[in-house]
């Protein structure tokens, strides 16, 4: 077994922690605390309307009821404050799995590289040229893709005043991070397939079955503040979405590639 081989082997194992599949059931840190204030003046409203209409059903004395209303209040506050914690969990969740993924694909673009070198040096074939296209990829998505800290972002959501700007921040880099991301990846990829060709090696890249698209911030962000956050559901639901379709993609193809490289044993 050649040493560009097992390195590669070990950066596909690494997607299995880096480019982890996050459950839609994260929509719940929206929905709990809107269900709980749904249930909460349902029942008020329904206690005040007995009241009006059917005074036998409520206690003549205010303070028989108090208790009701004090843990429906309770209630609230408590899956509220549950919510809110959720929600920071889940706030350095998608900023580290973005962070983790770059660092990964990097990794596996560098390994990828110094194999097909390595195949050509064999082979006889000279590769630099074509090979320029590819490292200057990798070169931009270096400077572009650095980290970001997801326990200071998850933090600072949660700070009064500032939170919600720090939320719709890594709201937007989430976005435009992997729309870009897979932009440049799709250049590497395209490149990588014409220097295999060229040695004498047939890679055909798969297909995207469903690509990440350039979603407008501005436009999320009027109607999350027009719809007073329901529009934010949907918003937290693509920022799961997409790179969970990433993630997919990239097993495909890094199956398919490390296939057709063990077909020519690397």
């Amino acid at each position: 077994m050649s040493v560009p081989a097992e390195n590669l082997r070990k950066d596909i194992r690494m997607r299995h922690e880096s480019d982890p599949i996050m459950s839609t059931a994260w929509l719940l840190v929206y929905l709990i605390p809107i269900f709980a204030v749904i249930i909460t003046v349902i029942t008020v409203f329904y206690v005040v309307l007995a009241a009006m209409t059917e005074p036998w059903i409520v206690p003549e004395e205010p303070w028989v009821a108090l208790p009701l209303l004090v843990g429906l209040i309770i209630l609230l506050a408590l899956l509220t404050i549950i919510a809110f914690i959720v929600f920071i969990i889940l706030t350095y969740k998608l900023v580290r799995r973005r962070n983790t993924h770059f660092k990964r694909q990097m990794f596996l673009s560098e390994d990828i590289v110094t194999a097909v070198k390595t195949m050509a040096e064999k082979k006889g074939v000279e590769v630099e040229a074509i090979l320029s296209s590819v490292e200057r990829t990798m070169r931009e998505a270096k400077a572009e893709e650095t980290e970001k800290g997801a326990v200071l972002w998850a933090i600072l959501t949660a700070v009064p005043y500032i939170g919600s700007l720090a939320q719709w921040y890594v709201y937007y880099f989430l976005m435009k991070d992997f729309y870009k991301h897979e932009r440049m990846e799709d250049g590497f990829w395209e490149d990588l397939s014409r220097t295999l060709n060229k040695i004498g090696i047939t890679f055909s890249v798969p297909r995207r079955t469903e690509a990440t698209p350039d979603r407008s911030f501005v436009l999320y962000l009027i109607l999350t503040i027009i719809t007073v956050g329901l529009f934010g559901i949907y918003w937290l639901y693509v920022l799961l979405k997409d790179p969970n379709e990433h993630f997919k993609y990239h097993v495909q193809v890094e199956d398919q590639l490390m296939s057709t490289l063990e077909s020519v044993a690397i």
